[in-house]
């Protein structure tokens, strides 16, 4: 029997059921419709509460438009339908809520100002909400790191290049590595967050309509409005100058991306025959219960694949003609609120993951002998050369490295029996991987030092 569709008008709002990754996080809370609407009302709000400072409107009209701008008394669906009539939902909002203030005050409500004016300054408060809870989690995650980085300053495992084993690094250094892209990814996020500003320009962003209702300087008004909302106050209307969305763009991919690359190392290093890492709460599995999946790594790197192409498009938008431009302004919303929705996920995942994370300091010492001690062999050819002459040295090392695969043998071994190093000392601590970390531990110092 087939199940009967589903009935549009009772679908609920946007829960994640999709996206796992921001589903129930602060991010998600502050991104919402409802959230929306309520940053759409506020700009209305201040609006009218700017005029009324500046003698442009009465107390009365501020005080009845901000208590009319109560998002419980609007309808989400129904500005959503109706938004379809003129591309946006700031012109039936503006309907409802000039009806809500009433008769008397209902003229001063959105006065001069166009749609863009408003809804761009909302997704700057929702924008400015969502960095500060993204925010809040990469400072766990630093100081997560921080801890993790300096308890495993000296332990030794396997560096990885091109997949394969190179030479021995520590996991303090790999740590120290990690928070320093997060805290680069801070230092972003906290700049474009100081700098988001206000929108207002009126019709075509040149403020006519404000000197029309008495104004005598417009810009005194932006300024008013941005105080009202804790915004910056731009030095012009970005109506189709597109940077502080761009720059919003820039650094959530950066974020995304930062954390991405935690969660790539921690996939390699959780890994069955690996096993070097273990995420502290593995997520389960709907066919073996045997599996611990590292599921918060999993969203982070899903995140991070997704966050570049929301921000080309961001990019692309740039690209918009005239004064106020049909289509490039549009097709923001959507990717930017998914941005901070993926990147809000994605940071409060990274501070579970890591404040979580528990290291195997025994195994990755163990897989440094993998290779047989060849692992060292970078040194080997750096100490032999000067008793056997550089190009020796090398012809010593590659057939020796063949004898310990063949016959399964320590490099360390077959270096004592080889009469030609027979004057050669401290062959086994020549040998030994954790005697060959180079800096890595001042290293790992100096990245903690950043604060």
């Amino acid at each position: 029997m087939t199940p009967p569709a589903a009935d549009p008008a009772a679908v609920g709002p946007d829960v994640g059921l999709l996206g796992p990754g921001w589903a129930g996080s602060p991010a998600a809370s502050v991104t919402s419709d409802l959230a929306y609407l309520q940053a759409l009302l506020e700009a209305e709000a201040a609006l009218t509460r700017a005029q009324a400072a500046l003698g442009l409107a009465p107390d009365g009209a501020a005080e009845a438009v901000t208590r009319a701008a109560d998002p419980g008394h609007f309808d989400v669906r129904s500005l959503a339908e109706r938004a379809r009539g003129g591309g946006n939902p700031v012109i039936p909002l503006v309907a409802d809520l000039t009806e809500a203030v009433g008769e008397e005050y209902g003229p001063y409500v959105h006065r001069g100002a166009t749609s863009q004016d408003i809804m761009d300054t909302a997704t700057m408060l929702v924008a400015v909400r969502a960095l500060d809870l993204i925010l809040a989690d990469l400072a766990r995650t630093e100081q997560a790191l921080a801890r993790t980085a300096a308890a495993h300053r000296d332990t030794v495992m396997p560096g990885r290049t091109l997949t394969q084993h190179a030479v021995p690094t520590t996991f303090g250094l790999k740590a120290a590595g990690w928070r320093s892209l997060v805290l680069d990814a801070r230092d972003r996020i906290f700049r474009v967050r100081g700098s988001l500003p206000v929108q207002l320009g009126g019709a075509a962003g040149t403020l006519a309509a404000f000197s029309a209702y008495g104004a005598e300087d417009p810009t005194a008004l932006v300024a008013a409005y941005a105080h009202e909302l804790g915004l910056c106050e731009p030095l012009l209307p970005w109506h189709t100058l597109r940077t502080p969305v761009a720059d919003l763009a820039g650094c959530l991919a950066f974020a995304s991306g930062a954390l991405g690359k935690i969660a790539a190392d921690v996939l390699v290093l959780t890994r069955t025959e690996t096993a070097e890492l273990v995420e502290g709460s593995g997520g389960d599995s709907s066919a073996m219960p045997h599996k611990a999946n590292p599921v918060r790594s999993t969203l982070i790197a899903a995140a991070a694949r997704r966050a570049p192409h929301l921000a080309a498009t961001l990019h692309g938008s740039l690209a918009a003609q005239d004064e106020r431009p049909p289509g490039a302004w549009h097709a923001e919303w959507e990717p930017l609120r998914e941005l901070l929705r993926l990147v809000g996920g994605a940071a409060r995942d990274a501070a579970e993951l890591t404040e979580a994370l528990r290291v195997d300091a025994d195994a990755m010492r163990a897989h440094l002998g993998l290779t047989h001690g060849l692992i060292v062999s970078e040194r080997l050819s750096a100490e032999l050369a000067p008793a056997l002459g550089r190009a020796r040295a090398k012809e010593l090392l590659t057939e020796l490295a063949r004898h310990a695969y063949a016959e399964n043998r320590s490099l360390g071994e077959l270096l004592a029996e080889e009469p030609e190093l027979k004057e050669v000392k401290n062959l086994g601590e020549l040998t030994d991987p954790a005697r060959y970390t180079g800096s890595a531990g001042a290293l790992t110092d100096r990245a903690l030092e950043r604060r």
